[in-house]
């Protein structure tokens, strides 16, 4: 059994949720955003390619279109596996003093 503190102020929302601002998206959330920036990403590359297309008489510009298209494959798919780190945990790990085991001194008894 876990005992809430309770302010003697107390306004009547024993009941309202508590908020949890370090709780982590849930795997649902996490994964339409990864997809929606995978898709935001791969429809970039459309919109290069018909530019590059657009822009053939200045051979720079687009040549510059068609190397920013090149990547955005590889790089959409690397942002849309890549998954937030996880939390570094302490891990409680018992340790014990070997001095701990027995601190008297043994009695001889005599038979």
């Amino acid at each position: 059994m876990v005992a809430v503190n309770r302010s003697p102020r107390s306004t009547g929302d024993e009941d309202a949720p508590v908020l949890i601002t370090e709780a982590a998206p849930s795997y649902e959330d996490e994964h339409a955003a990864r997809k929606r920036k995978y898709m935001l990403m791969m429809g970039m590359r459309f919109p290069c390619l018909v530019l590059a297309g657009i822009f053939y008489h200045t051979w720079w510009l687009a040549l510059l279109f068609i190397v920013i298209s090149i990547p955005l494959p590889w790089v959409a798919v690397l942002i849309a596996n890549d998954r937030p780190p996880r939390k570094s945990e302490k891990v409680n790990r018992y340790q014990r003093n070997a001095k701990a085991i027995e601190h008297r001194e043994h009695r001889i008894i005599d038979g």
